[in-house]
């Protein structure tokens, strides 16, 4: 069974930094993607950032490149998010993804907030 739990959200100041840990167990092989995504009160879920395994590249949302970086240690199959720079927008509730092609679905961690103050 595939599971995923973020960790280390939290509130700080504008121009803060935090780092999301995204713990997974159940992923053996198959990875596709392993990406972030957010969701602030009242607006639609939205991409952040994803690493494809299967190409060992990364991509960004525009609104975080240059602040954000993504990672993944294979060995413990946790995914990180670096946030430095961080602004009151980018508050909300964040998600860990991964989608396995071996079963051509994706999976959702529970989410972890992370509040900006200006």
């Amino acid at each position: 069974q595939v599971q995923l739990a973020e960790s280390g959200g939290g509130s700080v100041q504008s121009g803060g930094s935090l780092r999301l840990s995204c713990a997974t167990s159940g992923l053996t092989s198959g990875i596709h993607t392993m990406g972030w995504y957010r969701q602030a009160p009242g607006k639609e879920r939205e991409f952040v950032a994803q690493f494809r395994v299967t190409e060992d590249t990364t991509n960004y949302a525009d609104s975080v490149k240059g602040r954000f970086t993504i990672s993944r240690d294979s060995a413990k199959n946790t995914l990180y998010l670096q946030m430095n720079a961080l602004k009151p927008k980018d508050s909300g509730v964040y998600y860990c993804n991964v989608y396995l092609y071996t079963r051509g679905r994706e999976y959702w961690g529970q989410g972890t907030q992370v509040t900006v103050s200006s």
